[in-house]
């Protein structure tokens, strides 16, 4: 086009008060694993990008990539990343065992309960003094929990870890496997995209997975039976993380990094774990609706999983002290940090 045609364009632009489109100063392209339609991508990473955006005045624009479709399966994005071919991600840290070995505290049984929000801000005060060697090559934004393993069935009754035994389950991380082995079922590992397509085939018999994750994969369809502990007490839970390649933070103004930690500031770490609480109670309700059985489980028989799964714990922490890193310590400090959390 003339320079005099973009003189007329422009002219008629002001002209009927429409404003040009000018591009930000820094622009991200975020990707991650899962489909739009997820309350992960629609209630939490749209609006966080956004709170960049508004607190950067314009200069930041991010763009989000869902369901892979820059390339690539979900493992691969922490590499990607790292490598800088993407700027920012959301990820499971779980996706890459062992990678991430301190963070691993916060899945364990017993550390998660039933309080996502107060799982969030524990691992927000534990990140620089306990977490943060987890993240070589990374700058990390948040990091979060889902509402804790809840355990989906196909077609077996579960009230005692007898009923397990034998059974194939997908597991979403390591210490998720070292949960059902203590049970005495199977861990069958795959990212979440592919759990309806195997419990369709009966490739698995059961799933750890949250109840959020039920209306965007259709779990209801493919199960009868969504089993959790006493007063909502769930069999650990899954860290994730939205972390940006390291070189890009480091080469960006420290009035656009402002913006950005101002958006990931410890009132988000709380209104994420908000946000995941209210869409697990919506994934239930769509469950028992369509006809599926919610078992929680009583007390006494709360206590017999509890039981079964001490183990992992020392499992966890004879793992981690090869590492030099001391587990007991930590998995005390979790406690504390979740349980302070909490009563706030």
């Amino acid at each position: 086009m003339s320079n005099f045609k973009n003189a007329v364009l422009g002219a008629a632009l002001f002209a009927f008060g429409a404003t040009p489109v000018v591009a930000a100063d820094h622009e991200f392209k975020l990707h991650h694993f899962i489909g739009e339609k997820a309350p992960a991508h629609a209630q939490m990473l749209v609006p966080w990008a956004k709170r960049v955006e508004e607190n950067s005045g314009g200069k930041v624009s991010i763009e989000i990539y869902p369901a892979m479709t820059l390339g690539g399966r979900p493992p691969e994005l922490i590499n990607q990343v790292r490598d800088g071919v993407v700027d920012l991600v959301w990820t499971v840290n779980g996706y890459t065992p062992g990678l991430f070995p301190r963070s691993e505290v916060f899945e364990l049984p017993g550390v998660h309960k039933n309080d996502t929000a107060a799982t969030n801000l524990a691992l927000k005060e534990l990140f620089e003094s306990d977490l943060k060697d987890d993240y070589k090559g990374v700058e990390v934004m948040f990091l979060h929990v889902h509402a804790g393993q809840g355990i989906h069935m196909t077609d077996t009754e579960v009230r005692s870890p007898a009923d397990l035994e034998g059974k194939k389950i997908r597991i979403p991380t390591r210490t998720g496997a070292w949960v059902i082995e203590a049970l005495g079922a199977s861990p069958v590992a795959m990212p979440v995209p592919e759990l309806p397509t195997a419990l369709q085939k009966g490739v698995i018999d059961g799933a750890m997975i949250p109840w959020e994750i039920i209306p965007p994969l259709k779990i209801q369809e493919q199960t009868e039976y969504q089993i959790e502990g006493a007063d909502k007490e769930r069999f650990g839970t899954t860290v994730f993380q939205v972390s940006m390649n390291k070189a890009r933070w480091d080469a960006l103004p420290d009035d656009v990094k402002k913006a950005f930690r101002d958006a990931s500031d410890a009132t988000w770490s709380e209104e994420v774990g908000n946000i995941w609480a209210g869409a697990d109670d919506f994934g239930i309700g769509l469950a028992t609706k369509a006809g599926n059985t919610h078992i929680m489980l009583t007390p006494e028989e709360t206590a017999a999983f509890n039981e079964a799964l001490a183990p992992v714990v020392g499992r966890w922490v004879d793992e981690v002290s090869e590492k030099g890193i001391d587990g007991n310590a930590l998995v005390e400090k979790a406690k504390a940090a979740v349980a302070r959390n909490a009563s706030n």
